[in-house]
C-alpha cells in the first residue's frame, strides 16, 4: 500500500470543505470547459428559458403565510425609543448578536481564565428539533448565536423557530414555531440570531412590552412576547409582516433573510439575500425600514430609484437585480444610522448590464439615515467587483484614539479580501491612521464591452488577513505528479493577481476566493485593550465565463426555470447567470482527482492584531486533520494544519478567544496574550457559528450552536452545547 506524508494526508478533505465554504454556496462542478469553450465574439444573451416579467404573479408559497399588504407609516411619527437592552447590556448578559450595540463580540466576563478554562464541563445540551426530515436534501447550516437578557436565552432554530431556554439549566420554556416550510429554503437553513426589543408605547407588565423580532427564510417579520412567546397582535398582521411584498415575480428560495434585523431609533431594518448565480434581473436588492411598533412600512432605500422612498404603487416593484445585502447590519442609535453591507448587482462575474447608482453602492459599506432611508455615505471596497467579493461581515463600532488623542467614532470593516477598513462612522472617510490608497489593478479587462476599474482600494496601515500571491513554485500535491498537475492548471489559467480579470476562453484564478478572509463570523474586539481577534480564510478559486450556449450545454438555469435543477449550480459556484452573455463555472482551485488543494496550506488561520501599533501580536493555523483526511476518511491526527473556517470568535476580559469555525468540529479557548490552545472539546456537529458567553448566579457558561454546515460539509446536529465550570462558583 502506498504511504502518503503525514501533513499531506491531513490536508485532503479541508480542500472538500473548501467547497462549499459560505452561507450561498453550490455543488461544484469539474466541468470547466478549458480552451475548448465557444469563443466571447459567439456570445448570446439568449437563454433556453425566459423569465415571466415582474408584473406576474408570485408563485404559490412566496407570500408564506399569505399575509395581506402592509400600510405605510411616516417615518417622522415614529416614537422615540426607550432605552434598549442592547444599549448597556447587564455585566452577566450578552444582548445582541455580536454582544452590545457595538457589535465587538466581547464580554467582560472574568470568570474563566486561561489558568482555569481547562476545567470546563458541558452544563447542558438543548436540540432545535431543526434537522432534515426524511427524503429531505440536507440544506442545513444553523449558524445561530443565542441572545441572553436575564435569566433566558433566545434563539431561533435553523428554520426559524423561536425558542426560551433558561439560561441555567437549558429547560425550553416556550417555542413559537414559524412554520417555514422545506421549499423556502434557498441553499442554506440558516437563522443567525433574533433580536430583544423593548416597546416605546407597550407599558410595562403588558403583553409585548419586550419582544423577540426575527426575519425568516421565506421572506417574514415576525415580533412576539419575550414572556409568553405568543404573537404581538398589534404588530403588523397578527405578529407578521409579509416582506415581499413589491418585490415582483420570484419564486420560493429566490430570496431569503437569515441575519437578525437591527432595530435603530425604532426602525426595524430589513435586508435580505438573494441567491446569487441566477439572472441579470433577479428580485430588488433592495433595503427597507419597519416601525418597530406597528410593523408599517416606514422607507425604502431602492438603489436605482434612490428618491421614491415609499413602497411600489400597484403594478409597479422595486427595481431588479440590485445589489443585495445578505450580512449583518449595523446600528448606530447615536448617529441615527444603520450600516449596510452590501454585495454585487445580480449576476455576480459580469458588470456591463449595471448602471452607475448600482456600481456606486455595490461591494460596500452604505450608511442609511434610518428616518428617511436616504444614504448619508458610501464607502466601496470594491469597484465594479466581478469576483464576489461582497461583504459577509457585520462591522464593529469602536472609539479609535488616534495618535493626536483625538478620538474618533470609528467604524471596522473586514472583508473576503482580507483588507480590514477603520472608518470614521460619521462620515465614512478613513481614519487617518489607516489611510486607503488607490493601487493600479488590471484593465481594462478582456470580457468584450465589460472594462475594469484601473484601481482598486487598499488598507494600507492594517495587517492583512492574507498571504503573498500565488506563483508556481506554491503548487504543491501528495506525490510530484499532483504537483506537476496543479502547475499545469497554474499555468493554463489566467492570473495576475487579486483582480486578475474574468476570461472566456480561459480559467482565471481568484485569490483570494469569494471565501478568502473574513465572511459572516466577522472579528472580536476588545475596547480595553485594542485587540482585534480575526479567523480567516486562504481559499483560492478556478473559475471561468461560458458562453451562454456552453452554460446552456452544461444545465446552468436559474432558479425560476421549471427545468431548475440545483445540483447544476446556482449560488455561489456554476451559475447561469440568464439574462446576460455568460454563465459561470467556479470550481476550488485544486486537484480534481484528490480533490487536494493546488496551493500550499494553511487554508485557515486567527490571529490578534493591536489596533493602536497596528502590529500582528500572534498567528496561528486555526484547524486540525482530527475529522479531514484523503477523500474525504479522517485522519483522527491532532496535527494544527489550518482548515477552511466560518464562524466568528468572541474575546473576555478574562483574558480568553473562544472559536469554533473550523472544519475539524472542535470548539477551542485560546489564551488572548500568546495565541495557545488552552481547552479544546469536540462537538456533536461543525461550529459554524460565532459562539456566545454569559452568567448566571455567579456562574459563567459558554455556549455554542454547534449544528454543522452542509456547504463546509460538517456533521449536521441541532445541538446547542453549554458550558460551565463544574459546582457553584460565584
Amino acid at each position: 500500500m502506498r504511504r502518503f506524508p503525514l501533513l499531506t494526508t491531513t490536508l485532503l478533505c479541508s480542500a472538500l470543505a473548501l467547497a462549499q465554504a459560505r452561507a450561498q454556496v453550490a455543488s461544484h462542478s469539474e466541468r470547466i470547459p478549458g480552451m475548448g469553450n465557444d469563443s466571447a465574439q459567439d456570445a448570446s444573451s439568449a437563454s433556453k428559458f425566459t423569465a415571466p416579467p415582474p408584473g406576474n404573479p408570485q408563485a404559490p408559497g412566496v407570500n408564506a403565510a399569505n399575509l395581506p399588504d402592509i400600510s405605510e407609516i411616516d417615518p417622522a411619527t415614529i416614537p422615540a425609543m426607550v432605552p434598549q437592552q442592547s444599549a448597556n447590556p447587564g455585566h452577566d448578559d450578552w444582548a445582541a448578536y455580536g454582544h452590545d450595540d457595538n457589535q465587538d463580540r466581547f464580554s467582560p466576563l472574568t470568570q474563566l481564565t486561561p489558568e482555569n478554562v481547562g476545567g470546563l464541563k458541558r452544563a447542558f445540551v438543548y436540540h432545535t428539533g431543526s434537522k432534515p426530515g426524511p427524503g429531505q436534501a440536507n440544506k442545513w447550516a444553523a449558524e445561530t448565536t443565542p441572545i441572553k437578557v436575564g435569566n433566558a436565552l433566545y434563539m431561533c432554530s435553523a428554520t426559524n423557530d423561536i425558542m426560551r431556554i433558561d439560561a441555567a439549566t437549558g429547560e425550553e420554556k416556550w417555542r413559537f414555531k414559524a412554520g417555514v416550510q422545506y421549499h423556502s429554503i434557498p441553499y442554506t437553513a440558516a437563522c443567525k440570531g433574533v433580536v430583544f426589543y423593548t416597546s416605546s408605547t407597550v407599558p410595562e407588565g403588558q403583553h409585548c412590552h419586550d419582544r423577540i423580532v426575527e426575519s425568516t427564510l421565506d421572506m417574514r417579520l415576525i415580533a412576539v412576547d419575550a414572556q409568553d412567546g405568543k404573537a404581538c397582535e398589534s404588530f403588523g398582521t397578527g405578529g407578521q409582516v409579509n416582506l415581499m411584498q413589491g418585490m415582483g415575480e420570484s419564486v420560493p428560495g429566490f430570496v431569503s433573510m437569515t441575519s437578525p434585523p437591527p432595530i435603530v431609533n425604532g426602525v426595524v431594518v430589513i435586508n435580505q439575500e438573494v441567491l446569487d448565480g441566477q439572472r441579470r434581473w433577479a428580485p430588488s436588492g433592495v433595503i427597507r425600514g419597519y416601525d418597530a411598533e406597528s410593523g408599517k412600512f416606514a422607507w425604502a432605500w431602492d438603489v436605482n430609484n434612490p428618491d421614491d422612498h415609499h413602497q411600489p404603487e400597484p403594478g409597479k416593484f422595486y427595481s431588479r437585480g440590485t445589489p443585495n445585502s445578505w450580512a449583518t447590519m449595523t446600528g448606530d442609535n447615536e448617529l441615527g444610522l444603520v450600516y449596510v453591507p452590501t454585495g454585487n448587482s445580480a449576476a455576480d462575474y459580469y458588470s456591463a448590464l449595471r448602471s452607475d447608482k448600482e456600481n456606486a453602492v455595490s461591494s460596500s459599506i452604505v450608511a442609511i439615515d434610518v428616518k428617511t432611508g436616504s444614504p448619508r455615505w458610501v464607502f466601496q471596497t470594491v469597484h465594479k467587483d466581478v469576483w464576489d467579493y461582497d461583504l459577509g461581515s457585520q462591522p464593529t463600532k469602536l472609539d479609535y484614539k488616534a495618535a493626536d488623542g483625538t478620538v474618533i467614532p470609528a467604524l471596522l470593516v473586514p472583508t473576503k479580501r482580507g483588507q480590514t477598513f477603520v472608518l470614521d462612522r460619521r462620515t465614512g472617510k478613513p481614519v487617518p491612521d489607516y489611510p486607503v490608497e488607490e493601487k493600479p489593478a488590471p484593465s481594462p479587462g478582456v470580457v468584450p464591452n465589460d472594462p475594469r476599474s484601473p484601481t482598486q482600494p487598499w488598507s494600507v496601515a492594517f495587517p492583512r488577513l492574507g498571504f503573498p500571491p500565488l506563483k508556481e513554485s506554491d503548487m504543491w500535491g501528495m506525490s510530484p505528479i499532483d504537483q506537476l498537475f496543479c502547475r499545469i492548471k497554474y499555468r493554463r489559467a489566467a492570473y495576475v493577481g487579486e483582480f486578475t480579470p474574468p476570461h472566456v476562453d480561459r480559467p482565471w484564478i481568484e485569490y483570494p476566493g469569494y471565501n478568502g478572509g473574513s465572511d459572516w463570523g466577522s472579528m472580536a474586539y476588545d475596547p480595553a485593550s485594542g485587540i482585534v481577534i480575526a479567523n480567516w480564510n486562504n481559499t483560492p478559486m478556478y473559475d471561468q465565463l461560458v458562453t451562454r450556449k456552453q452554460a446552456d450545454k452544461l444545465g446552468l438555469m436559474s432558479i425560476d426555470d421549471p427545468n431548475y435543477n440545483p445540483s447544476g449550480g446556482g449560488a455561489e459556484g456554476n451559475g447561469a447567470m440568464s439574462d446576460t452573455p455568460y454563465g459561470i463555472v467556479v470550481t476550488p482551485f485544486w486537484d480534481q482527482y484528490t480533490h487536494m488543494m493546488c496551493n500550499k496550506p494553511p487554508y485557515g488561520m486567527i490571529e490578534a492584531i493591536d489596533i493602536h501599533t497596528h502590529k500582528v501580536l500572534w498567528q496561528k493555523p486555526l484547524g486540525t486533520a482530527r475529522a479531514n483526511g484523503p477523500w474525504g476518511l479522517p485522519t483522527f491526527l491532532p496535527l494544527n494544519i489550518g482548515t477552511p473556517n466560518n464562524g466568528g470568535p468572541i474575546v473576555t476580559a478574562g483574558g480568553l478567544v473562544f472559536v469554533a469555525a473550523a472544519t475539524d468540529n472542535l470548539i477551542r479557548a485560546i489564551d488572548v496574550k500568546t495565541g495557545k490552545v488552552v481547552w479544546s472539546d469536540v462537538l456533536p456537529g461543525g461550529g459554524q457559528a460565532t459562539p456566545m458567553t454569559y452568567m448566571v448566579d455567579g456562574k459563567q457558561y459558554l455556549a455554542i450552536m454547534a449544528g454543522g454546515h452542509h456547504f463546509m460539509m460538517t456533521p449536521v446536529s441541532d445541538e446547542l452545547v453549554v458550558y460551565a465550570l463544574p459546582g457553584k462558583t460565584g
